[in-house]
């Protein structure tokens, strides 16, 4: 039985994933899964486990509308904003409260605890760096790609790019730091 969705309803971090993830074009659990680990998860991620869920509720909330459109024998449901939906999103969108930020990142949890292994402390930094580094490439493979698609994508992009070198800078300058202050010891 679908709700009444209001904007003022209380979204949850994959809730807004989904409902953003829809007028991207991305109207199946398994498009928005696919979508992310080629694009947000590298600022935001969201599992199966929370993006089916996450469905249910959005629907049961009147916040989307699902159909079945079987494709090739397999089942498949498509999802689409309500006008609740939208306004929703629009409301969060255009929120003036200040946004989360939430950093996951094994590396610096590493590093936080690296006084326990301090002789592994430059290799940990330099395990960042070269994630990072990694990670630079990547970015700037896809950018001529995110050129051609909406603003905000490219936006994003350019700031992960920004982030990007910038600790790749940081890890260099630690790293010679470390390495000076070894030499000492």
């Amino acid at each position: 039985m679908a709700g009444t969705g209001t904007a003022s309803q209380a979204l949850s971090a994959t809730a807004r994933v989904v409902l953003g993830l829809i007028p991207f074009g991305r109207r199946t659990g398994y498009d928005m899964k696919t979508f992310v680990d080629r694009t947000t998860r590298y600022f935001w991620a969201a599992s199966y486990g929370q993006i089916y869920p996450e469905l249910k509720r959005l629907e049961e909330q009147g916040l989307i509308r699902g159909q079945s459109e079987p494709s090739g024998g397999r089942a498949r449901t498509v999802y689409e904003l309500t006008p609740s939906g939208r306004e929703a999103l629009q409301a969060w969108l255009a929120s003036d409260e200040e946004p989360h930020y939430e950093l996951r990142d094994e590396g610096m949890l590493k590093l936080f605890f690296s006084d326990s292994l301090p002789e592994r402390r430059l290799e940990i930094v330099r395990a960042i760096r070269a994630r990072e580094e990694r990670g630079l490439e990547h970015h700037r493979a896809i950018e001529p790609h995110a050129r051609q698609g909406p603003p905000g994508a490219l936006l994003t992009l350019q700031m992960g790019i920004g982030l990007t070198e910038w600790t790749i800078a940081w890890c260099e300058e630690t790293e010679r730091r470390l390495t000076a202050e070894s030499a000492k010891q």
